[in-house]
């Protein structure tokens, strides 16, 4: 680098900070035209700008129509987005996260398992390019999405057939949803003491005037136990919670299922003839537990109804569509406060609503369920068709032909 062009380099060493793409390449250009011939070079090397940029600002110091002050560009110069130029990318893309994407009030089952890469790649595979950053930019300004932290919804080791059941559950649901079938979520809440316990969170009191609680949470403390089991409607965003007193057996499970269709789902659905639930692989409604199908299958006699069960795989109990569309607001409702009634836990959960329209039924199930055997020709008794797929998660119980 010649002298002169050392005085270029640190000129625009001292302006450079205060420029903009527009005024960098116009100082350049500036520069190459009082330099003479080789200007062009001479100026690119000493700004560290390619030649073709110096010329765009020869070009534009001789426009007759200069740029508005405010645009770094013309209309309509630079890189095009990748949606204008490819039409089909932002369809493909919207279709390959709608039936995972977590939020999205339209499906009846909600979950993620695409990373950037993998929907890049996928996009790759349908004729797109599009890289990881693209995608993402597209999520975010097209499609709505925002970047999240990680919550607890994993329990255990990802099944390899997880988001095909996933998939599964999504279709089934829908077509029950479709006809105007009742499909329900259902799922026993967190046990609860009753007595003056602390409940998590906080509400507003006058200054110095907490409510006061016991020191320890000694279950020998309670005046009882609360086992809230909920059955969650997925049409209609309509809750209904049986609050035990005694075991949380299959017994109690389905006896709450069968009092939300005395009290609530026939009359919401009059022309209903199947029912289905979506439920968890574990506890009193698990897929593996014998008394859960027996008091299916009583229940299906009482109703007339098909049951048509639908349980997730293991360790993904936390996208039940009960959990975060009713379990959730019910201890939103009643955070800080002391369960020190059975009476205070119904009017609770009856109380809690949400803006977008939840209504919530409670009821106290005093009754006791002891243990329950249930012998291999009970069983073998539940007039239950599997499904082809994962039959130990899919099952349709139809009522008894004699």
């Amino acid at each position: 680098m010649n002298e002169s062009e050392a005085a270029i380099a640190e000129r625009y060493r001292l302006m450079s900070p205060q420029l903009n793409e527009r005024q960098r390449r116009r100082f350049a250009a500036t520069e190459a035209r009082t330099f003479g011939r080789g200007g062009i070079a001479a100026a690119a090397r000493a700004c560290g700008l390619a030649e073709n940029t110096v010329r765009k600002g020869l070009a534009e110091l001789d426009d007759p129509e200069p740029l508005d002050a405010q645009r770094v560009r013309k209309p309509g110069a630079g890189r095009k987005r990748v949606e204008d130029s490819d039409p089909e990318l932002l369809d493909d893309l919207r279709k390959l996260v709608q039936d995972d994407a977590r939020g999205d009030p339209e499906q009846p089952l909600l979950w993620t398992a695409k990373s950037l890469r993998t929907l890049a790649g996928e996009l790759s595979e349908r004729g797109h390019q599009a890289g990881k950053d693209a995608v993402a930019g597209l999520l975010k300004t097209k499609l709505g999405f925002s970047l999240q932290s990680t919550r607890k919804t994993l329990e255990g080791t990802q099944h390899p057939d997880r988001d095909a059941q996933f998939a599964h559950i999504n279709q089934i649901v829908g077509a029950a949803i479709g006809a105007g079938q009742p499909a329900i979520s259902i799922d026993t809440k967190k046990k609860e003491l009753v007595g003056d316990f602390k409940n998590a969170g906080r509400e507003w009191h006058p200054a110095g005037h907490a409510p006061k609680a016991n020191t320890h949470d000694f279950p020998s403390m309670a005046d009882g136990k609360a086992i809230p089991y909920g059955v969650y409607d997925i049409a209609n965003d309509v809750g209904f919670v049986s609050v035990g007193i005694d075991r949380d057996t299959a017994q109690f499970s389905v006896a709450a299922i069968s009092a939300w269709w005395q009290q609530l789902g026939k009359t919401t659905y009059p022309q209903a003839t199947s029912l289905t639930i979506t439920a968890d692989c574990g506890g009193s409604n698990g897929n593996r537990t014998r008394l859960w199908k027996t008091e299916l299958q009583r229940l299906a006699d009482q109703t007339g109804l098909t049951i048509i069960v639908c349980h997730f795989p293991p360790g993904t109990s936390k996208w039940n569509k009960i959990e975060h569309r009713l379990f959730s607001y019910i201890s939103r409702n009643w955070r800080g406060r002391s369960l020190i009634s059975y009476e205070v836990i119904i009017n609770l959960i009856a109380a809690t609503k949400t803006s977008t329209g939840l209504k919530v039924y409670a009821r106290l199930d005093d009754r006791e369920y002891p243990k329950t055997e249930v012998s291999d020709e009970q069983l073998a008794a539940v007039n239950l068709v599997s499904d082809a797929f994962h039959p130990e998660w899919n099952y349709t119980i139809n009522p008894s032909t004699n």
